[in-house]
């Protein structure tokens, strides 16, 4: 894999120095450095995170960062300038069309990684996940806040935010950078992008009359633009004009070229995939999911000794007033909404409690599925208990103490649960979809059911609950989940490949 390339010193990269020769000859001289790269996030699991973006943009650019000159892009929200320490204003980027200027920061993380921030506090400085409010609502304005931050990238990459960096490609995630490429195409900069599309459901849709706002052309509102069921997508525009399009599983990757799972983009991803242009790379997990020194974990343990894991066990059961017992623990971590099958979960319930089992939840989402499930844990005191919320230690020492992770997700593109599970030894039982096709093998370290229905979805339940009851092939199932590889390595290596065919794919 290329690590490094020639480039001819220029002015556009003040870092090359010029030799001064005798007789005052300049001539161009040929450097080797790492390539740059900037990774443009919404959310990163070190100051704030709403799901798996957040924990994929701490650890993938960790995992670059031995082979390339990685640097992050993110907004300035209150809870990042609140954590981050110093930030220091490198640059101002002037108001452009309806987007407003802001100040470029920059900083590092504790262990030295270069973050970009966006100090706009009319865009930023609020209470709230980084997509909606307290109340859940989206905020209002969403496009001109995350416009900002596509034009902002766009901006870096020309050359126009740090003066001693610039960046050779640009990563971008979701549909809130999906306008960086844009901005470049509209430019004529021919600058490598790779978009990845970490959940191909949230498309960051606009009306039309916003297209002056954001500056984007008028003619780039057709089927080969942004134009989208006639909105305006942001999501679209960045597959669209990106280089290439990348996703979180290889399943996934093909899933959404069909209708059922494209939702309305399918078309164009079939186009991306007959170009050679849309890859699936699964995510993987960071270090500290290591269950013989996680600092979460009432006792540690490992593939070679799984004795730790009965405390774990005693200890979720304590916290969710569930009865001692030795029975099967099923867990259930997730976002309490319809993707994830939270309903599938419920009602398979009964069948769970009548074998003896008991079920602890922790999650929180749609207002119905809460009720439902306080309702379900009043119903049977002792065998399940619920928490609405997030927290991180009782979401690790749930992963740890359980038998199995309850996960019917309707569709999944990558999902990390069902590896965080694994790690720690509990079995995932899931449908056959997206990432978790691609990261659990039916009956050797986890359980699938191919259709998301509840008879299929049981019938998986009761061949876990078999399995429990044949103590040498749990555990042996249980040191299979433990030492499937997770790292980030392999995936990392894969990112290198796309990077390269980018940027060869610019120079052509």
């Amino acid at each position: 894999m290329l690590e490094s390339f020639q480039l001819e010193a220029r002015g556009a990269y003040p870092t090359v120095a010029h030799a001064e020769l005798q007789g005052g000859v300049q001539p161009s001289i040929s450097v080797t450095r790492r390539q740059s790269i900037l990774f443009v996030t919404s959310e990163i699991a070190d100051y704030i995170k709403a799901g798996g973006l957040g924990e994929v943009s701490a650890a993938l650019p960790r995992a670059l960062r031995h082979h390339y000159d990685v640097r992050i892009l993110i907004p300035g929200y209150r809870q990042v300038l609140s954590q981050i320490g110093h930030v220091e204003e490198i640059a101002r980027l002037p108001a452009s069309f309806g987007i407003p200027a802001c100040g470029l920061g920059r900083g590092t993380t504790q262990d030295g990684l270069t973050v970009y921030v966006l100090l706009c506090p009319e865009l930023y400085d609020r209470d709230g996940s980084p997509y909606v409010d307290s109340f859940g609502a989206d905020w209002s304005d969403n496009d001109i806040r995350f416009a900002r931050l596509g034009l902002a990238a766009a901006d870096i990459a020309c050359g126009n935010g740090d003066h001693l960096w610039r960046a050779d490609l640009l990563h971008l995630n979701d549909w809130p950078s999906g306008l960086a490429s844009a901005y470049l195409a509209w430019r004529g900069q021919h600058i490598p992008t790779i978009l990845t599309i970490h959940n191909l459901a949230y498309q960051g849709i606009f009306d039309r009359n916003r297209l002056s706002h954001l500056g984007i052309p008028d003619a780039a509102f057709q089927i080969n633009g942004v134009e989208f069921y006639g909105k305006l997508s942001f999501l679209k525009a960045g597959i669209y004009y990106s280089s290439h399009i990348t996703t979180v599983s290889s399943t996934y990757a093909h899933e959404i070229t069909r209708p059922e799972f494209g939702c309305g983009l399918d078309g164009l991803l079939r186009t991306c995939a007959e170009q050679g242009r849309l890859d699936g790379i699964i995510n993987g997990i960071d270090a500290s999911w290591d269950p013989s020194t996680d600092p979460y974990l009432v006792s540690p343990f490992s593939a070679e000794n799984c004795r730790g894991k009965r405390a774990n066990a005693n200890n979720v059961r304590e916290n969710f007033g569930l009865a001692l017992s030795s029975g099967p623990l099923f867990a259930v971590v997730s976002r309490l909404v319809h993707q994830k099958g939270v309903d599938l979960a419920i009602s398979a319930a009964e069948t769970i409690v009548s074998q003896g089992g008991q079920i602890a939840v922790i999650g929180q989402g749609e207002p119905r599925f809460e009720a439902e499930l306080q309702a379900l844990a009043t119903r049977h005191p002792g065998s399940v208990g619920v928490k609405i919320g997030y927290d991180e230690g009782d979401a690790r020492r749930m992963y740890a103490g359980s038998d199995f992770l309850l996960m019917p997700s309707r569709f999944e593109p990558c999902g990390l649960s069902q590896m965080y599970a694994q790690r720690f030894g509990s079995l995932p039982i899931a449908h056959k979809t997206g990432g978790l096709a691609d990261t659990i093998e039916d009956g050797v370290n986890g359980f699938l059911f191919g259709e998301p229905s509840l008879n299929r979805f049981k019938d998986a339940i009761k061949r876990g609950l078999e399995a429990f009851r044949s103590r040498p092939r749990l555990t042996a199932m249980r040191r299979a989940a433990m030492k499937r590889p997770h790292g980030w390595d392999r995936s990392a290596s894969r990112y290198q490949e796309v990077y390269e065919r980018a940027r060869q794919a610019a120079l052509a």
